[in-house]
C-alpha cells in the first residue's frame, strides 16, 4: 500500500483538535462518549485522517467497554500493529497502514470467529452509510 505522508502542521489544519490528538498523538476518548459506540447502521468505517475503508458494520459488535469494537478488519492490510509498551501495560496497538494514525488496539478476547478485539476510538473513524 502507497504510504500518505504528511507534516503534522498540515494534519494540524485538517483535523479537529479532538480528532488529531486520537490520531496523531495516540490519544484516547474517554469510554462511552463516541458517537459511533451505539451506530447500528450498515456501512463501512473509514480512517477519519485518510478516507481508508478499515472495518464493517457486520463486523462490529458491542463488547460493553466503551469504544467501538470489531472482530475483524475488512483487510489486515489496511491495518498496521505495534507494540505498546506504555502505561505499564503491553498491548497491540494498531494503526492507519496508510497514514500510520493512530486508532486503538487490538485484544485477544473478542468473540468468534477471530477471538480477537479491535477497539478502536470513534474519534479516529467515519462511518460511510452502505
Amino acid at each position: 500500500m502507497e504510504k500518505l505522508r504528511k507534516s503534522e502542521e498540515d494534519w494540524k489544519r485538517e483535523l479537529s483538535p479532538e480528532r488529531y490528538h486520537v490520531l496523531r498523538e495516540g490519544g484516547t476518548e474517554p469510554p462511552f462518549s463516541g458517537e459511533l459506540l451505539r451506530n447500528r447502521e450498515e456501512g463501512t468505517y473509514v480512517c477519519a485522517a485518510c478516507g481508508l475503508d478499515l472495518f464493517g458494520s457486520s463486523q462490529k459488535y458491542d463488547s460493553g467497554t466503551g469504544w467501538p469494537s470489531f472482530w475483524a478488519p475488512l483487510d489486515r492490510d489496511h491495518i498496521e500493529e505495534r507494540e505498546d509498551r506504555s502505561h505499564g501495560m503491553r498491548r497491540t496497538e494498531i494503526r492507519c497502514a496508510r497514514c500510520g494514525s493512530h486508532l486503538g488496539h487490538v485484544f485477544p478476547d473478542g468473540p468468534p470467529p477471530t477471538g480477537l478485539r479491535y477497539c478502536v476510538n470513534s474519534l479516529a473513524l467515519k462511518f460511510h452509510k452502505s
